[in-house]
């Protein structure tokens, strides 16, 4: 299985049109003029990916202060974002990545993070927990690669301020 590489800072962020947890259809190019975090997640309800999500959820304020939107995409579909939103209370957007026939969500592939992992001897293709800073220009401002869940909204938000 060949993985798909990350993006490199200063590409241009690839377009997408994703469905979020009330099934409304969200572009990027409808945050263009504004920062954005996108962060990818393997699976709602998991605990790091629910850990990941109620620190931006905690943070969400400052983040909003900044009028920054934070997007959380992951390969699962809008009714399980819907439940997974309303169980943990989550004020930001998430979009389904459905996987397409080959098995492979189209928006993780394009942003590199549908990548081969490993577990138990196991060999399988999942999403690696990856957040994109994107400029209002669209382009990447800064990637977090391995991601630690309960520390990582904070060092998104630390970023921000650093380049605001």
């Amino acid at each position: 299985m060949a993985s798909s590489k990350l993006l490199e800072v200063g590409t241009r962020a690839p377009a997408f049109g994703l469905k979020d947890q009330d099934g409304t259809l969200r572009r990027l190019s409808h945050f263009k003029g504004r920062p954005v975090v996108l962060y990818f997640y393997p699976r709602d309800m998991t605990s790091g990916c629910t850990a990941q999500a109620c620190e931006f959820r905690d943070q969400f304020p400052d983040f909003a202060a900044l009028e920054v939107p934070v997007l959380g995409i992951s390969p699962d579909a809008v009714d399980s974002h819907r439940k997974f939103a309303d169980k943990h209370d989550l004020p930001f957007t998430l979009l389904a990545d459905p996987k397409d026939d080959s098995g492979t969500p189209a928006v993780c592939e394009k942003y590199g993070v549908w990548q081969e992992k490993s577990m138990y001897g196991r060999r399988y293709k999942g999403v690696v927990r990856t957040t994109y800073l994107i400029s209002p220009t669209g382009r990447i401002t800064h990637r977090f690669d391995k991601v630690k869940p309960k520390e990582h909204a904070a060092l998104v938000l630390q970023k921000l301020h650093e380049i605001a």
